[in-house]
């Protein structure tokens, strides 16, 4: 039977449960906070404060009912796997973390010279190895195309996850920008050195009513990554309610994933007034989203689809038609 890695190591994909496919605990950049920790006012970072605060928070989604995160905070947001180990110790929540890395347009300097190849060596190494010391393993590689498109170091991030994510079976998360429509980019370059589509999720697919668009990604045999409920500045709730019902009407239940990018905690949000409103909400779906589609005739087996099977099948393997399961 298959299994997924989490932060308490394999489970098997049966036992996942109700599933939250793309939401951060923690995006806290150490070099930030050393440096700019005091410069908005009162320091923004007490460890054991945030642990605490996170502690209540992912309680509250595990006794909403839910049993599963995945986490894809990969490098260039703040991962940092011993905070999580030490959360998810007083917290009985699988959690999923990610390889990969983040940015859009330039590695970091600690990567910029290195080769595709190794590159793709340590993302293989976090997830049949473990992420550095932790014993913790990735079970899927996380990268971006933003409005800027495939360009500066971009090919070679997604050269490289598509590498190790053909070599270890992992599926890949790619973050996108909606309204440039850089899903299609990114799916044109990872299928192009040989990725899967059914191995690909574009995430903040929701953030787009375009159907032409969410369309063409599905055909592929893509999956949808609907992640973004409660984040008004790029797609108002109704409107994502309403273009995920139309997206359930068009029979596409099967290659969604539902979810909502909150976290436990923000940095890039410390002093910002464009982030003055965002109040992340990880209970946002199943507060008013899933009662929203039921009242519309949405079915229960439906809703199980998405936030159960779905989840199941990305990691144990799936090829996005229906019961059609394998892995080892």
């Amino acid at each position: 039977m298959a299994t997924v890695e989490t932060i308490h190591g394999p489970v098997d994909v049966d036992q996942l449960g109700p599933t939250l496919m793309h939401e951060h605990v923690f995006l806290m950049q150490a070099e930030a906070f050393q440096n700019w920790g005091h410069a908005f006012g009162p320091c923004y970072w007490d460890e054991q404060e945030r642990l605490d605060d996170a502690v209540a928070k992912l309680g509250a989604v595990r006794d909403a009912g839910i049993r599963t995160i995945v986490d894809p905070t990969a490098p260039g947001l703040g991962r940092y796997i011993p905070r999580i180990q030490k959360l998810n110790a007083a917290v009985e929540l699988n959690i999923v973390v990610a390889s990969g890395v983040y940015a859009f347009l330039g590695l970091p300097n600690f990567l910029v010279y290195r080769s595709v190849d190794a590159l793709a060596d340590l993302f293989v190494r976090e997830i049949r190895d473990g992420i550095d010391d932790t014993g913790v393993k990735a079970a899927f590689l996380k990268c971006a195309v933003e409005e800027h498109g495939v360009i500066g170091d971009i090919p070679r991030i997604l050269a490289a996850v598509a590498a190790a994510g053909i070599e270890t079976g992992a599926p890949i998360m790619v973050h996108t920008n909606a309204a440039a429509r850089t899903g299609v980019d990114a799916l044109e370059v990872l299928t192009g050195h040989g990725v899967d589509p059914a191995r690909i999720v574009i995430a903040h697919c929701g953030d787009s009513n375009d159907m032409g668009y969410l369309r063409e990604i599905a055909a592929s045999g893509a999956w949808l990554g609907c992640d973004r409920f409660g984040i008004d500045h790029f797609n108002p709730l109704a409107d994502r309610v309403k273009t995920l019902l139309a997206l359930l009407g068009a029979g596409y239940g099967d290659r969604i994933h539902l979810s909502h990018d909150a976290a436990c905690f923000c940095d890039f949000m410390v002093g910002d007034p464009a982030f003055a409103n965002e109040k992340p909400d990880y209970l946002l779906i199943s507060n008013q989203v899933i009662p929203a589609l039921l009242r519309e005739g949405v079915t229960q087996a439906q809703i199980d689809e998405l936030m159960v099977a779905n989840p199941r099948r990305f990691f144990a393997g799936g090829d996005n038609q229906k019961g059609n399961v394998y892995g080892t």
